[in-house]
């Protein structure tokens, strides 16, 4: 995932409970569809952000160097601006851009008297 391009809030503001109601029709379904999405979106940064640092990191334990290593200390500012995983899962969800599906209720299919 692109994580420049995200147009989603960084700051907090305030929601429409029945906005994000309306998508999945239950307040509750939406807040696991936004969570489950939160937290792929939260490994995909971990994992972008540690692969970046990983590139200027230093095979030496000099403490000079790990204090003024410039290169970490911008990428991780840039990575802190970012907006929180969850603004950007609930901005996806509200922008209609998440496939979820919600599993089907078998039990009155097995009960079939």
């Amino acid at each position: 995932m692109n994580f420049k391009s995200t147009n989603a809030e960084t700051t907090t503001v305030t929601r429409d409970m029945n906005e994000i109601e309306e998508v999945t029709g239950n307040i509750y379904e939406s807040c696991v569809v936004v969570s489950k999405r939160s937290n792929q979106l939260a490994i995909d940064l971990k994992e972008e952000l540690i692969g970046k640092l990983n590139e200027f990191a230093s095979t030496t334990d000099n403490l000079e160097e790990i204090f003024e290593n410039r290169e970490q200390i911008e990428i991780s500012r840039f990575y802190e601006r970012l907006p929180k995983v969850n603004a950007m899962a609930l901005k996806e969800f509200l922008d209609d851009k998440i496939y979820y599906r919600m599993p089907s209720d078998t039990s009155d299919e097995e009960g079939g008297e």
